[in-house]
């Protein structure tokens, strides 16, 4: 919702303040010029960018309209069910939660969580730590240590998306530029017919440059920036998966060690500590 409104806001405040110059709003609708721009912009992002970047792209920017799954409701799930698996291991044995870990499909565990198991990776995170765990005597530090890496890789990862866009929002004025240039060169050829002929072709080539720079600054730019805060709650939830897992290594009763993973979490979507065990205890 906030992706939608904040376009709306920027196209009702540059276009409605043309119109309200006397501007003619059918002025700025120039489909060769935005074949142009957008038609050139399209093809140096496919070119710059592997095949999963774009597929991530699309689907972040998806996810700008529909909403982050990461919400307050999805990290207490992911802490309920971390310590779940903590209290089953602390009871039972750490040799107990073998064959969850090993099918998170079919486990009575992992399925009373269907938000963290649409997140693949995020699951694989926990169920391969958690394995490590199992198999062997891992000191704590070089388990972090193991964590930090792959966190290292997956932060890059994530913020991808948001850096291919942003190198869009800065090639579109370029592009705009591009587009004004050739439509000059039209103009060029045009000299001595009439002059509203000549107006129109040099008004059409000034149309390139503003929606270059108008869709670079106020769209594609913004949209890059509220992917990369996207990224940022779902990198989140693996520093949360982390801090609790390295919590129950070093002894942490399953309570206290979910509560090092809530801590991790960011402010404004933190759960409380009574909301969260209540949570838990409803689960």
């Amino acid at each position: 919702m906030a992706l939608i409104l904040g376009a709306i806001i920027v196209a009702a405040c540059v276009l409605g303040g043309f119109v309200l110059a006397k501007g003619q709003l059918m002025a700025l609708w120039q489909p060769l010029e935005i074949l142009i721009i957008f038609g050139a912009a399209t093809g140096a992002f496919i070119i710059s960018n592997p095949m999963h970047t774009i597929k991530e792209t699309i689907t972040g920017i998806l996810r700008l309209i529909t909403g982050s799954p990461f919400n307050k409701a999805f990290y207490l799930d992911l802490l309920s069910m971390l310590y779940d698996l903590f209290d089953k291991s602390r009871k039972q044995g750490v040799m107990a939660i073998e064959e969850d870990i090993d099918n998170p499909g079919e486990s009575q565990i992992f399925t009373r969580y269907p938000a963290v198991m649409k997140s693949p990776k995020l699951l694989a995170f926990v169920t391969d730590y958690m394995r490590i765990i199992s198999a062997g005597n891992m000191a704590p530090h070089e388990l972090e240590g193991l964590m930090d890496n792959e966190l290292d890789n997956r932060e890059h990862e994530l913020h991808e998306p948001s850096h291919a866009l942003a190198k869009v929002a800065d090639a579109l004025p370029g592009l705009g530029i591009v587009a004004a240039v050739l439509g000059i060169v039209i103009t060029m050829s045009l000299l001595g017919g009439p002059p509203e002929m000549i107006g129109h072709k040099v008004a059409a080539a000034l149309v390139g440059t503003f929606l270059g720079i108008f869709m670079g600054y106020g769209f594609v730019g913004p949209t890059s920036t509220a992917m990369e805060h996207q990224a940022q709650y779902e990198l989140r939830a693996y520093e949360c998966a982390k801090a609790a897992i390295l919590a129950t290594v070093a002894g942490q009763a399953p309570q206290m060690a979910i509560e090092f993973g809530r801590k991790a979490l960011p402010s404004d979507k933190r759960p409380g500590f009574q909301e969260l065990n209540d949570h838990v205890r409803s689960k």
